[in-house]
């Protein structure tokens, strides 16, 4: 099970940290990712990464800007945003990878799903 929370309302230009508990005893085997779907859109990735996190990757969209990082130990995967801006309104999704690289991003590569959180970034 994945529940992320952190979600709220920004001011563009502002910051928040998503967090992505995770129950379980796999979680320190899993690539991590984090994905978004803002309405009307498909849901896409954002960034994602390896089970000792030494490997991450990102979209384009969220470089220089967004941070994920882990902590096996707690079970958590984490989601700094910084410099947010309107365009990253959305909700967030935390996923889980079973064997696959942190370099898939595809939805269809990642296994387990969160609930989602909401991201509102006004200008």
């Amino acid at each position: 099970q994945l529940v992320e929370s952190g979600g709220g309302l920004v001011q563009a230009g502002g910051s928040l940290r998503l967090s992505c508990a995770a129950s379980g005893r796999t979680f320190s085997t899993y690539t991590m990712g984090w994905f978004r779907q803002a309405p009307g859109k498909e849901r896409e990735f954002v960034a994602g990464i390896s089970w000792n996190g030494i490997m991450t990757s990102y979209a384009d969209s969220v470089k220089g800007r967004f941070a994920i990082s882990r902590d096996n130990a707690k079970n958590t995967v984490y989601l700094q945003m910084n410099s947010l801006k309107p365009e990253d309104t959305a909700v967030y999704y935390c996923a889980a990878s079973v064997g696959r690289s942190v370099w898939r991003q595809r939805r269809v590569d990642y296994d387990y799903w969160g609930q989602g959180t909401r991201v509102s970034v006004s200008s």
